[in-house]
């Protein structure tokens, strides 16, 4: 049953709620992004009548070309329907292996609804959108939207390229923190899927979300895009303008930035970042004085000679040895920085590990592994960078722009390494060109965000006509967490235009305090 000019509402269901472009952590409306991660490691050391009505109601019901029923989302109360939608894997030639397109419907709460919806654009890439515990922070676009989670392909339930060699959650700590690159173990994962990967990169797939909007008998639709899922929003308005009303890009990733080459410059920019307000935070000092220098040495001391790890599973409890390069240490690291609730015990953990206790590392790091394997498929971002990242740059580009950070070029080389053996794709004359578009864009930056930093926002912004670029303070990579992206979020949605919207954001927000000891931070 399809309810006129929208979905149906399902009586009787509550009605609540980087990759290296996704971070996993959701963020419940009212809260700093991740703070529950960082207080779990402290601790732990049937459908009802329509009422929707309308002569549009009734042309966008007999346009409707996709069966839905309810379902359940993990961690999901609120009402939700699913569908799939047939698309060829080899768009071009319209011909051969289908997939079979995951699509997630939360209807509006109102009684007559805009006709324009939400589409949520995940990042990663390889970030399932169904998978993603966003929708607390859009119950205001709810309550006269519907929201649309589309696993694009290669991701989710969409025909995914999962891998679990690649799959950073196995049981052991040796294995978990093993040293390998992805390279080694590719034709492993290549054998096991039915695709041809050279079809899952993101113009494709942005023809495949145009088919969603079809078949779902939407004309317009909004855009939501985090992270790599910004980038995916810009392809889509190029592709398909007159079917944007609106976008907002959250974690701005434009055409002109190549994954990962410029990962070590931005990554090293939010850890400096940190390191300096710890120096100039009173408590931070005093707990951890040096800790620049004594995470150099730290460092040193792991070029020298990987450290031998010797504790207790966090899980588990079961004793374990592993070992601990800094190149794995470092990709951690660099991890942490995504929210700054979770960075908050990066100082802690530092101060922790320059004394040879790994258990804050260890235990950190694990709080961010399961999210990551259960929303990521690792082959999608292969099959997405290898062609539209990796061929674009140099072995040679990766050591400049990495030149002066402790990251180093590593992040950048594994890549190159990994898709040699890769099939080779192509990508759309002129895909790396700027976006111009004069759609209404929000674009929101987190001050400290570690991989898609401000500067990348206005890049963007050059070629977007009818823009506004807001950096939110004390932020990283996401702003939704704050009250007042999501405010200006609803706000674009309810004008349809940028204009008259309020620059600043967030002007109360500053870091959260750093935590020095494990009894909790000082305010």
């Amino acid at each position: 049953m399809v309810c006129a000019r929208g979905l149906p509402r399902a009586g009787g269901w509550p009605a609540v709620t980087g990759g290296i472009l996704s971070h996993p952590l959701a963020t419940p409306p009212g809260r700093r992004p991740g703070r529950w991660l960082a207080l779990a490691v402290l601790a732990a050391l049937a459908l009802a009548g329509c009422s929707r009505s309308g002569a549009r109601a009734s042309e966008a019901a007999s346009e409707r070309r996709m069966a839905l029923k309810p379902c359940r989302l993990d961690g999901v109360a609120a009402q939700t329907l699913c569908g799939t939608l047939e698309v060829f894997e080899d768009r071009a030639a319209a011909k051969g292996r289908k997939l079979s397109l995951r699509v997630v419907v939360v209807p509006a709460l109102a009684s007559q609804p805009k006709e324009d919806p939400l589409f949520f654009l995940a990042g990663g890439p390889g970030q399932a959108a169904s998978r993603t515990r966003i929708l607390p922070a859009l119950e205001r676009i709810r309550r006269q939207r519907d929201i649309v989670f589309v696993d694009q392909r290669g991701t989710g339930d969409s025909h995914p390229l999962d891998c679990e060699a690649l799959n950073p959650s196995r049981a052991s700590l040796a294995e978990r923190f093993e040293d390998r690159e992805d390279a080694d173990v590719i034709p492993q994962c290549r054998a096991g899927w039915d695709a041809d990967e050279r079809l899952y990169t993101t113009s494709i797939a942005m023809d495949d979300l145009d088919d969603v909007r079809a078949a779902l008998g939407y004309r317009q639709v909004n855009l939501w895009g985090i992270s790599y899922g910004t980038r995916a929003a810009l392809v889509y308005m190029r592709q398909h303008p007159d079917r944007v009303r609106t976008a907002i890009l959250d974690g701005v990733a434009p055409m002109g930035q190549y994954l990962p080459l410029y990962a070590a410059r931005d990554g090293q920019r939010a850890l400096d970042l940190l390191l300096d307000a710890c120096a100039k935070d009173r408590a931070c000092a005093k707990a951890y004085p040096d800790l620049r220098t004594r995470t150099e040495g730290l460092l040193a001391r792991l070029e020298a000679a990987p450290a031998k790890v010797h504790l207790a599973h966090p899980r588990t409890g079961v004793p374990e040895d592993f070992t601990l390069t800094r190149r794995v240490f470092l990709a951690e690291l660099f991890s942490l920085l995504y929210s700054p609730d979770v960075a908050s015990l990066v100082p802690l953990m530092l101060d922790r590990a320059a004394k040879d206790d790994w258990t804050p590392f260890v235990a950190l790091s694990l709080g961010l592994t399961d999210e990551v394997a259960r929303t990521t498929s690792r082959g999608m971002f292969l099959a997405v960078v290898c062609a539209e990242d990796a061929p674009f740059f140099t072995e040679e580009d990766a050591e400049r722009e990495a030149k002066g950070t402790w990251f180093g070029p590593r992040m950048a080389l594994d890549v190159k390494r990994a898709c040699a053996k890769w099939p080779q794709a192509s990508v759309p004359p002129g895909f790396r060109e700027p976006v111009q578009s004069d759609i209404p864009t929000l674009l929101l930056s987190g001050e400290l965000d570690p991989v898609t930093p401000p500067p990348w926002g206005e890049e963007a912004k050059r070629t977007l006509t009818r823009s506004l670029h807001v950096v939110v303070p004390g932020l990283g990579h996401n702003t939704v967490g704050a009250d007042c992206a999501r405010t200006l979020m609803a706000d674009l949605l309810a004008r349809g235009s940028v204009e008259g919207l309020t620059p600043d954001c967030g002007a109360g927000l500053k870091r959260p305090p750093f935590f020095t000891s494990f009894a909790g931070p000082v305010p």
